[in-house]
């Protein structure tokens, strides 16, 4: 922080330096620049710019009316001068359209729309491997009808995403954990202690995770670790009547399609993926809403594509799965990350854009996204192109915004 606060007072005692110097910013400039250097171009400031000779020109400087205002409605439900409605079938995708109680199909405002008693709302958290401003790691939140909700994964950062989002904390009572790596989990202690503090008193925090071949592979040693690592903040927050009761529901990880969760018409399931280690678990939520209505949504967690993906997320509502866009050379410059270590790890432990559209194509669910990836247009636009080479499908990036 001192560094920046100086390179601030330096940037702003040299515009003042210039404003002494010159009454004129530009004559300035051009008195010091007048001279040709290779390899640069020399704009003169002074000279005025014809609007009207640039149309000339051809080409668009201004919008139209019409233009702006199909801009302005971008998303609306209804025309704002005519109230024509606007939203029709096929708006996103062939029997996907925006639900009529919504105000909007281009913006979500937290704490304004109810979740409907036959909706299934998922919303991402954090959607990255890599933590950086406006993206967090992975977490994924699933609200439902009937009142109840569910965390898949709870990535570094994700944390701040539910408060932002209007979620409070003591109502996050059930987090599934794909596997081990710390930017799926890194969240948990934070929500852990403040969940309780902020009133999460009524009903333990559960956390469900795979087992490991050996005791310390598995979920219920890492939050022993985490409870141990605590010991100080758990200490000083007994001032307070905080909830601090925690469960684990530690499953077996070879145990393929057991169910894990089954309360009120929901059922949570899960089988295996090809992942570091014994690797990492996908998940499975089936709700019965009636007799007539169910929903479905499969969260597959990291790893590398598998027959069991198919098996057993087949025919899913909404299934989301990780990738990593085959784009090694760029992220080696963006993020410094050397391309051969990218390379090995899509290669070893990573679902490929590639990969993913074959796997999409294979469960054929109404709706398929991936996640877990960095969203910049490079990385968008290629994603696109190498999910869509086998999944012709309706699909979606999931990002938070």
């Amino acid at each position: 922080m001192r560094k920046i606060h100086q390179l601030s007072v330096i940037t702003g005692a040299i515009l003042m330096s210039s404003a002494v110097f010159a009454q004129n910013p530009f004559e300035h400039y051009q008195s010091e620049n007048s001279a040709s250097f290779s390899g640069y171009k020399h704009y003169n400031y002074e000279q005025n710019v014809s609007t009207d000779e640039l149309m000339k020109q051809g080409g668009k400087i201004y919008s139209s009316p019409e233009e702006i205002h199909a801009i302005l409605q971008g998303g609306l439900k209804t025309d704002i001068q005519t109230g024509e409605e606007l939203w029709k079938e096929g708006l996103m995708f062939d029997g996907i359209e925006p639900m009529d109680h919504m105000v909007t199909a281009a913006n979500w405002f937290p704490r304004t729309e109810q979740v409907q008693h036959n909706e299934m709302r998922v919303t991402f958290m954090g959607t990255s491997p890599m933590i950086r401003p406006g993206q967090a790691n992975t977490s994924i939140y699933v609200e439902l009808g009937n009142g109840d909700n569910f965390v898949f994964d709870l990535g570094e950062a994700s944390i701040a995403n539910y408060i932002g989002a209007g979620v409070a904390l003591n109502e996050l009572d059930k987090v599934f954990i794909t596997h081990l790596h710390v930017d799926h989990f890194g969240s948990l202690p934070y929500l852990y202690q403040f969940g309780g503090w902020n009133g999460r008193w009524e009903k333990p925090l559960t956390i469900y995770g795979p087992s490991g071949r050996n005791p310390e592979d598995g979920t219920r040693h890492m939050v022993e670790g985490m409870l141990q690592m605590l010991s100080w903040h758990q200490d000083a927050f007994d001032v307070f009547p905080s909830g601090n009761d925690i469960e684990v529901v530690e499953y077996d990880f070879k145990d393929d399609g057991g169910v894990i969760y089954d309360v009120d018409g929901v059922k949570v399931s899960h089988w295996r993926r090809s992942h570091a280690k014994d690797g990492a678990s996908a998940y499975r939520l089936d709700w019965t809403i009636n007799e007539e209505e169910s929903l479905c949504f499969v969260w597959t967690g990291d790893g590398r594509p598998t027959e069991l993906d198919i098996e057993y997320g087949k025919g899913c509502d909404l299934f989301v799965t990780e990738v990593q866009t085959e784009l090694v050379g760029l992220a080696s410059i963006v993020q410094g990350v050397p391309a051969f270590l990218t390379r090995y790890t899509i290669d070893t432990h990573h679902t490929s854009g590639y990969a993913a559209g074959w796997l999409a194509n294979q469960v054929q669910p109404r709706l398929f996204m991936t996640t877990h990836m960095e969203f910049d247009p490079y990385y968008n636009n290629e994603t696109v192109a190498q999910v869509r080479e086998h999944w012709k499908g309706p699909y979606h990036l999931a990002r938070q915004t």
